[in-house]
């Protein structure tokens, strides 16, 4: 018994690190706006690992997704989320709501 509250006690805290790690990373944000469009359709960050915060100020799902990344993050109206992501390579990367293929975006990386 005691081991299996151990065990919990242990993958508990290993989440809440993961999530403590994800705050301090640097951020970014990327909002699906109600007109149809990405703000910014063009974003700029660092090599590295960092952050997107997702936010879909529209009043439909959308889809964040990115095949070369290898992301995807489906968010509800008006819902927000993130997706951390760590690339070396710099470059530019498209993006896309899947729900709405003529919104698309490049994230640019430095």
């Amino acid at each position: 018994m005691r081991r299996g509250i151990a065990g919990l006690l242990l993958a508990v805290g290993l989440l809440g690190m993961g999530a403590a790690q994800a705050e301090d990373l640097p951020t970014f944000t990327l909002t699906f706006k109600s007109d149809g469009t990405f703000e910014p359709a063009r974003l700029e960050v660092p090599a590295g690992r960092f952050k997107i915060n997702l936010i879909n100020a529209s009043k439909e799902p959308v889809e964040f997704e990115s095949i070369p990344l290898r992301k995807e993050k489906v968010l509800g109206p008006g819902v927000q989320s993130f997706v951390v992501i760590t690339i070396s390579r710099p470059g530019e990367y498209p993006f896309f709501d899947d729900f709405h293929s003529n919104v698309k975006g490049t994230l640019v990386v430095k």
